[in-house]
């Protein structure tokens, strides 16, 4: 936590923008706490809320390019051979790449709110030839909610956004289930009104 406020005081909008670029990329960076933390900044007044907004946009967006790029031009058999150097491991990108072909592009709007998937479904979509255009309409949209989300939490919360913090990353596997449940719910209702056109 302290390294990630450093980080902030010392780089600003650019810290702002790496530290979540990084984050969607894949690397060890709690993305959330960041976005907590900054929204908690400009609640201060120490960040302005249009820059600060655009850094984490665009670092957000940046990453999760970056991570459909990877998979667009390596492909899985690259990405499971180099994955287990920065945690990426085969049984995840295949997950991953089913999820997506299951529940299709929303699966990159959604994944933002997912923890260890956001990179993962990016990847799976760039594995799967996703044309551009969609793919950043889906995956653009997604960081643009996600961000604002949780900077206006940040905000809203003021000096209370290290104890909302903890208790977001507590309940992020709740989220994550309860997220799953309606997508898996949403695929086999879906499933289930084509047989019957059918």
């Amino acid at each position: 936590m302290l390294q990630i406020q450093q980080w902030i005081a010392d780089y600003g909008y650019f810290g702002v923008f790496f530290l979540l670029m990084l984050g969607v990329v894949g690397a060890p960076v709690p993305d959330e706490t960041v976005l907590l933390l900054t929204g908690y900044l400009i609640f201060r007044g120490k960040l302005h809320p249009l820059v600060t907004f655009a850094a984490a946009f665009l670092g957000s967006a940046s990453g999760i390019t970056v991570s459909y790029l990877l998979g667009k031009f390596l492909g899985l058999r690259i990405i499971h051979r180099i994955g287990q150097y920065v945690g990426i491991t085969r049984e995840r990108v295949n997950r991953a790449h089913a999820r997506f072909r299951k529940i299709g592009h929303w699966a990159l709007f959604v994944g933002y709110f997912v923890p260890g998937v956001r990179h993962l479904t990016a990847m799976a979509a760039g594995v799967s030839n996703l044309e551009m255009a969609s793919f950043m309409t889906y995956a653009y949209s997604g960081a643009f909610v996600w961000v604002s989300t949780f900077l206006s939490i940040g905000y809203f919360f003021g000096d209370r956004w290290e104890w909302l913090s903890e208790i977001v990353h507590r309940n992020l596997m709740l989220t994550c289930l309860v997220i799953a449940a309606l997508l898996s719910g949403y695929a086999l209702i879906r499933r289930f009104v084509r047989m019957r056109s059918a």
